[in-house]
């Protein structure tokens, strides 16, 4: 090989050793960490409540977190600020309200307002054999399990308004959310049909709910929360 062969040929060497040393290593990109606090954006399914409920907050402090008035409609794509704010407190800008929502359904009157006092007696929401019990620090057992049959009937336990009717939180499936007062709140889980809409106010013993089932067992999972906290329902629910 002449000498001109050879310079070019180590020429294309040292041209190809970076090329590969470069293709057998990754590199990858710098991730930004958002530390600041948290926010959420407004889903067509969601109330003030479900949110509220979702992040194991109180609806009150919410509202005010973010300016709003608990008995103001939230739009979706609207911010809503989920940590107590270190400043002052302003309204948050949200899109134009929708058109408004049908009337409801499942016998219930669409009166607005909740009760203002606390219930002075509770219900059992269904009958049936008690399946698990409340334990504050497991995340599945905040609430209660309720044995029985597919399709039984799912009955309010007080008094109160419906704030949340869907099956936008998960791991509750067709949920329905009341209030009965300032500082309580109940919720019935994995329903099978849900006979009542958000604005129905109902009385204590009203049929709300039709028994679902989860893990292949119908039963309901119901929960009460007092200022946005779960709390045993057996020390609310007459003894049986």
């Amino acid at each position: 090989m002449s000498a001109t062969g050879r310079r070019i040929r180590r020429l294309c060497t040292l041209l190809l050793v970076p090329l590969l040393v470069a293709a057998c290593v990754t590199i990858n990109p710098p991730t930004k960490v958002y530390r600041g606090p948290g926010w959420y954006t407004v889903k067509p399914s969601d109330t003030l409540y479900s949110i509220a409920w979702r992040y194991g907050l109180d609806y009150k402090e919410l509202a005010r977190w973010n300016g709003v008035d608990v008995a103001a409609p939230i739009y979706p794509g609207q911010r809503l600020r989920l940590v107590r704010p270190a400043g002052s407190v302003t309204a948050t800008t949200a899109p134009s309200p929708p058109p408004a929502a049908a009337t409801g359904a499942g016998g219930a009157t669409t009166r607005s307002g909740a009760q203002d006092a606390d219930p002075a007696r509770w219900l059992w929401p269904t009958g049936g054999r008690l399946l698990s019990t409340f334990l504050a620090s497991d995340i599945g057992r905040r609430g209660i399990d309720i044995g029985g049959t597919l399709g039984q009937d799912v009955r309010a336990v007080a008094d109160g308004r419906v704030v949340y009717s869907g099956n936008g939180l998960a791991g509750y499936g067709n949920l329905i959310i009341i209030k009965h007062s300032d500082i309580y709140l109940s919720a019935y889980a994995h329903c099978q049909e849900r006979l009542v809409q958000e604005g129905n106010t109902v009385k204590a013993g009203t049929v709300v709910a039709r028994m679902g089932q989860k893990d292949e067992t119908a039963k309901l999972y119901f929960e009460i929360r007092r200022n946005g906290k779960p709390v045993d329902p057996l020390k609310y629910l007459p003894k049986r």
